[in-house]
């Protein structure tokens, strides 16, 4: 039995006329398992094939045909309960859930009851609010990871008079991830799928796509009087976007509290979610367990793994995202705030690292014949080659030790970095974001390392950069091919930049006779040399020119 200890922060209580009201709230996260074939089955899982041309005999649940597990689904499942902080249960069972409906043909389901591969654990989570404010940290705790298949899809708007029922999704194998009520508000909630995608995603366990459906919540939310008994649950189903789960939550906390100060009571039920009217509605009145009259499958055998079996998968684990966070705080000296923008996500930390160690390479040029890689401590000091991209850093460092001390680049590293992480940050995130692409797609096919270097080289100033980039984004080239063609290149002749300086004094020789009194004025004359030089001029140049003019 769940019980729900924590009493939430005031801010995240609803107050209302009587009193005081705080939202408890119980995920159950179905995760689509990264593979080829189903759970139980060798068909196909490939996303958008034409319908029912990916379903075999087993999962038309045809007579007499018996499955047999995926054992490569049985390895993911414990893989990510190694990324959960979970327990792995060396015995787990396969059981069968009775229901029926169109889209399961077999008559029920195949799941995990009693004995589910991956037992408790927990995760840590950090909220953010809408302002983007970062709470404190909140553990969650999870109930279990049981495997399961995925039933068909009906389709219902192809005709007014009957139901289509695809099934090339049907018997796909499914990791159920339950938490414990643990969270206390939709910020709370929407942080921890975000985690667990995260973790999903750098396992390669899950691609954590919602739009597709791979990754997809079902809600439980109830509400009680902060620290009181807990109420009657409702659960949300199939819930894809983190917008939506914030505002499921919402709508349903208001919709009980509503029910309660009325006099009425909670009917136990399970609810669907309308993005477009932004509200829950009935869809059934929600069972127990006893009402699927769960049984052992007896065409499976139980799981049995050996503990050699899930230590070789815990020994080659990839790096996690919280353990990425701290490195790049601490190799690249970033900020908690870019650490964990940029650490979640694997594969845009990977291309991330690429650019930062080629630009940082470029720049060592031939003052070494090595690329370094700082691990925060003198007891560590990595020398690798100019080939090596941050995805081999791992293989580099047990193969490359040296004494070579890397001091005297520690701060080159961490200047580039921070160039390439606000660019990141930045333009491809903004651009990404327009263009709904992965950022990291939009970070890979940007010359960065490039637009880095010109400005690094007074080749064009910070300003002028943003409109390159926007040039690169659209595939007209690379940082350099887009500057010569278009003439953008810097103004850094001394000569020019004091004519056009000398110029605009001129032209406004009673601002520049305040000047002196009203050092203000600096950003006017700042402004019209810019302008008079179509932004070319060097900035830098320009103000050191004007301050000794103007006597500043």
């Amino acid at each position: 039995m769940f019980i729900a200890p924590r009493v939430a922060d005031k801010k995240d209580w609803i107050t209302t006329d009587t009193g005081d009201w705080e939202i408890i709230i119980g995920l159950e996260v179905h995760a689509q398992v990264a593979s080829e074939s189903k759970l139980f089955s060798g068909s196909a899982t490939e996303y958008g094939s034409a319908p029912n041309t990916q379903v075999s005999l087993v999962d038309a649940g045809m007579p007499g045909m018996l499955p047999v597990v995926n054992a490569y689904c049985i390895e993911q499942a414990v893989k990510t309960g190694y990324g959960l902080n979970a327990k792995i249960n060396l015995f787990s069972r396969f059981d069968r859930k009775n229901y029926f409906y169109v889209d399961l043909p077999q008559g029920y389901q195949i799941s995990q009851f009693e004995h589910p591969i991956v037992g408790e654990g927990e995760i840590e989570i950090l909220p953010i609010d809408g302002d983007g404010n970062v709470g404190d940290p909140v553990l969650v705790g999870i109930e279990r990871l049981h495997l399961e298949q995925d039933a068909g899809k009906s389709v219902h708007d192809l005709s007014p008079d009957e139901t289509y029922v695809d099934l090339n999704r049907c018997g796909v194998a499914l990791m159920e991830i339950v938490s414990k009520p643990d969270m206390r508000s939709p910020e709370e909630a929407s942080a921890y799928v975000e985690k667990l995608r995260g973790i999903v995603r750098a396992l390669g366990t899950c691609d954590g796509d919602m739009e597709k459906g791979n990754l997809r919540a079902d809600v439980n939310v109830s509400v009680r009087r902060p620290g009181g008994e807990l109420g009657t649950r409702c659960e949300i189903k199939n819930v894809n976007s983190m917008r939506f789960i914030r505002q499921a939550i919402n709508f349903e906390a208001r919709r009980h509290i509503d029910i309660l100060e009325a006099g009425g009571e909670i009917d136990q039920e399970t609810r669907l979610f309308d993005s477009v009217k932004g509200e829950t509605r009935t869809m059934r009145s929600k069972e127990d367990a006893h009402d699927y009259r769960y049984f052992p499958d007896p065409d499976l055998l139980p799981i049995k793994l050996e503990q050699s079996f899930v230590d070789k998968i815990k020994a080659n684990l990839p790096e996690m995202p919280d353990v990425r966070k701290a490195r790049f705080m601490q190799q690249y000296d970033m900020d908690e705030y870019k650490a964990r923008l940029l650490s979640p996500d694997q594969r845009l930390a990977n291309v991330l690292e690429d650019t930062i160690f080629e630009t940082f390479s470029a720049r060592l040029g031939d003052r070494s014949k090595a690329i370094l890689t700082y691990t925060g401590s003198n007891e560590n000091k990595i020398k690798l080659p100019l080939s090596v991209k941050s995805s081999e850093v791992e293989k580099a460092t047990e193969l490359l030790h040296s004494n070579y001390d890397t001091s005297e680049f520690i701060p080159e590293l961490h200047d580039v970095a921070k160039a390439i992480n606000n660019w990141t940050l930045g333009p491809v995130f903004e651009f990404a974001s327009k263009s709904s692409e992965d950022p990291a797609d939009v970070l890979k096919r940007t010359d960065l390392k490039g637009l880095y270097f010109a400005i690094f080289n007074d080749t064009i100033s910070g300003k002028i950069a943003k409109g390159v980039f926007e040039k690169m984004f659209a595939g007209e080239g690379t940082a350099d091919e887009i500057i010569e063609r278009d003439g953008l290149k810097q103004v850094t002749d001394m000569g020019a930049i004091e004519a056009m300086v000398d110029e605009v004094i001129a032209g406004n020789a009673a601002q520049a006779e305040k000047a002196k009194e009203n050092p203000k004025l600096l950003g006017f004359f700042v402004g019209q040399v810019m302008k008079a030089s179509q932004g070319k001029a060097n900035p830098q140049a320009v103000n050191k020119i004007l301050r000794e003019k103007l006597g500043l």
